[in-house]
């Protein structure tokens, strides 16, 4: 996979922060040849500064610049400057993408809008990335379009306040568009061999992604409500339990099968005959008594052995892990990406890239 597009795509990133150099990564990682441009004037992309307590203060880049930014070659220019502008038009003549998260207004004064590139490269593949529309300049990170979309709204405790995800999801969720646009882009190329220009926003590509909360508010009338990590359609499901050893683990029931088999588990099959359980929609109503039930029956059993019986009875369970967990696991570690520094750092993130293609 990491050889897909060798030695036949040339990408040209003008993007910055996450969303957008998150799509120039993925095609790092499948080959392309990928120049970011970064701005001189600043000292490139914002996240180089980005810095945890714990980061080194002298280094010349971040653990989040790092997290987007792998196997890329980093040319530091002025567009403002002809010179350095001039650099990015050579270059362009050659490239296949250009990835841009540039406000319309700001790119057309830097001579870097779709319009000017592409009259260098007429097969082009304009990728533009708005934070909320092409005629928008309003300015966004991400936890305004969680704030937004509604994310924020229904995200939290009951009784809490809103809260942001801890990942800025919606850039990757940005991402994700992004790309599906622009391989759809390529794939009409070598049928036509035209370019294209290719956009989404950080809003549209948040709220594409609601799913089940927005359809409950547009067939349901029912606005989403803080409920931590519980669902508002199923029961048990996403409901956190603490086991005898102090390990809190999470259940996700989809179906009266599993939840049978739970019962089976925690010896508690009379429920499957009590009319407050026996369907989930009575286990939604009744969601507070029928966890008061399995925290009994869950407090008293050690974590490891119980999910081991759970899985194999097929029913959907998990440890809640830190990261540090996360990144013990095999599976997790086979997702990691290394590369050295000019400065000599060894530099750690995950791939953007988490499918195979197999002929």
């Amino acid at each position: 996979m990491k050889d897909f597009f060798k030695d036949t795509l040339k990408v040209v990133e003008l993007a910055s922060v996450l969303a957008g150099p998150a799509v120039g990564m993925f095609f790092a990682e499948l080959g392309a040849e990928v120049i970011k441009i970064e701005n001189k004037k600043t000292g490139g992309d914002m996240t180089r500064t980005w810095k945890l307590p714990s980061e080194n203060p002298v280094s010349s880049f971040s653990a989040y610049y790092a997290s987007v930014n792998w196997h890329k070659t980093s040319l530091l220019l002025d567009l403002e400057n002809l010179t350095d502008r001039q650099q990015l038009y050579d270059i362009i003549e050659t490239a296949d993408i250009v990835i841009s998260n540039y406000r319309l207004q700001v790119a057309q004064k830097l001579g870097v809008d779709y319009a000017t590139l592409s009259a260098f490269n007429s097969s082009l593949i304009f990728a533009q990335l708005n934070a909320f529309d092409s005629e928008s300049e309003r300015p966004a990170f991400d936890v305004v379009l969680q704030a937004e979309a509604g994310f924020m709204y229904m995200n939290g405790e009951a009784d809490g306040r809103p809260v942001k995800m801890p990942v800025a999801l919606i850039d990757v969720l940005a991402a994700h568009q992004l790309k599906e646009g622009i391989l759809l882009a390529l794939l009409r190329r070598t049928q036509t061999g035209k370019g294209a220009f290719v956009q989404t926003s950080l809003f549209e590509a948040a709220v594409a992604s609601l799913v089940n909360q927005a359809t409950n508010w547009l067939m349901g009338g029912y606005i989403p409500q803080r409920m931590g990590t519980q669902h508002p359609n199923i029961a048990p499901y996403g409901d956190l339990y603490t086991c005898s050893d102090g390990q809190q683990i999470v259940l996700a029931i989809g179906t009266e099968k599993q939840f049978a088999h739970l019962c089976y588990q925690l010896e508690l099959e009379a429920l499957l005959e009590d009319p407050r359980f026996d369907t989930n929609a009575a286990r939604v109503k009744n969601r507070a008594a029928l966890n008061t039930l399995l925290s009994e029956k869950i407090s008293v059993r050690e974590s490891s052995i119980l999910l081991q019986n759970l899985e194999k009875q097929g029913v959907p369970s998990a440890s809640i892990r830190n990261m540090q967990q996360v990144f013990e696991l095999p599976s997790a570690q086979s997702m990691i990406l290394e590369e050295t520094w000019p400065d000599g750092t060894l530099s750690q993130r995950v791939k953007t890239v988490a499918f195979e293609i197999q002929a």
